[in-house]
């Protein structure tokens, strides 16, 4: 199957991040789990952030950096929120990704230097429609560079920002089954 490495939100490598990997190791992929935080994990997002904070974006990219670096080139780069970040950075700057799949974040590709779609990648961008931390021209932005058929965009209802994270205030039960639903296959046709 496929290697999947899966990047934790700004709560931290959190049980609702390793369940959901447990769901892509269950359809026979590998999956990876990076912890960017050093084992802290939160409740509150504001926590989350400002742990974020003090270890620093330039860190936060090193250290995502580093945990890939003794993997097979061609995986597919998945995250939450902050870790989307990491995954969209690591797939189109890290030669020979299959896939990326941002969850509730994208980024502007501008802010990471994205000037091209690289060759054959695929991508999935998910959030929530009223989400007030994701930019919609971001993620026009980042889906106008894609050849046709290469960037998939889903919205759903409402404002909750980690909707897919069982046990959170943001939690929707019916958006965060159709999300893994669409992830699932999206990963599953990648391999």
């Amino acid at each position: 199957m496929t290697h999947c490495v899966l990047f934790h939100s700004g709560l931290g490598l959190t049980q609702q991040v390793l369940d959901f990997a447990d769901v892509l190791r269950a359809d026979g992929h590998d999956v990876t789990t990076p912890d960017l935080y050093d084992g802290e994990v939160f409740s509150i997002l504001a926590d989350g952030i400002a742990k974020r904070d003090a270890v620093g974006i330039p860190e936060l990219s090193r250290r995502g950096a580093a945990a890939v670096e003794n993997l097979p080139l061609d995986v597919v780069y998945l995250g939450f929120s902050l870790g989307a970040a990491s995954a969209q950075a690591l797939a189109f700057m890290r030669p020979g990704a299959l896939g990326a799949v941002l969850m509730h974040a994208c980024l502007p590709p501008a802010m990471l230097g994205i000037e091209a779609w690289p060759g054959a990648l695929r991508a999935q961008i998910h959030w929530a429609e009223a989400d007030s931390w994701v930019d919609a021209t971001a993620v026009d932005a980042l889906a106008n560079l894609a050849p046709a058929g290469a960037c998939e965009r889903f919205t759903y209802p409402g404002s909750a920002h980690l909707f897919g994270f069982d046990g959170y205030e943001d939690y929707d039960a019916d958006s965060a089954a159709l999300m893994t639903q669409r992830v699932r296959e999206f990963v599953a046709g990648l391999a």
